[in-house]
């Protein structure tokens, strides 16, 4: 996957900011993008490492797709230092852009910020995980279960911005806590990737209906 070459572990159980103290050192935290300035931050790690670092063109980075996708940002303190992105089709999540500023890799930011989002796709019910990874990545990537896709030799040779890629696919066991219609129409107000707690609209019902 694009950008990627870091290793880190553990693994948070719930809700969407997932952190870790380390002696005198600034805390890691993710959250998902939900607004303008958290999006021109994804954009400004994603141009460091994607259109600097590795020379990426502009318009292949910014593809279209931003605004169909779910996106997480790391921070470590108050900087973003980190971000990926989550596109969801009918049956499988696609993981995409993973990105960490090279001064942070250190920190060991990657493992964490992908079983976090790994922890969003199963709480959302998802069991199968794809992405599009360098092949030198792929005993990386095995750590959480990918694999490389089993017709891969049959399919076309994948190769965009000037790197070869191989298709991998992730199966996970299904979430007994999933988000599904059981859930309480509550949870299923929530934001994204904070069905744990309560949202704005959970408050809401303390007030007295005004349609009825």
């Amino acid at each position: 996957m694009k950008g990627l070459a870091f290793s880190s572990s553990k693994k948070r159980a719930h809700g969407n900011n997932f952190s870790e103290s380390v002696a005198n050192e600034p805390q890691l935290t993710f959250r998902i993008a939900r607004g303008m300035e958290d999006m021109l931050q994804v954009y400004a790690v994603r141009s460091i490492v994607f259109v600097n670092d590795q020379k990426c063109p502009f318009a292949e980075e910014f593809d279209g797709n931003d605004f169909a996708s779910t996106h997480i940002v790391g921070y470590l303190g108050e900087e973003p230092v980190a971000t990926m992105r989550l596109r969801f089709f009918a049956d499988f999540v696609k993981l995409e852009r993973v990105a960490v500023r090279k001064e942070y890799r250190k920190h060991q930011v990657a493992v964490h910020m992908i079983r976090h989002a790994i922890d969003i796709c199963s709480q959302k019910g998802y069991t199968r995980l794809y992405g599009h990874l360098e092949r030198h990545l792929m005993r990386f990537w095995t750590s959480f279960g990918f694999i490389e896709r089993p017709d891969h030799g049959k399919r076309e040779r994948l190769i965009f911005s000037d790197r070869e890629y191989v298709e991998a696919i992730c199966d996970l066991e299904i979430n007994p806590d999933r988000v599904s219609l059981d859930s309480s129409p509550y949870v299923l107000n929530r934001p994204e990737g904070e069905w744990d707690r309560p949202g704005v609209l959970d408050y809401s019902a303390n007030r007295e209906a005004v349609n009825v």
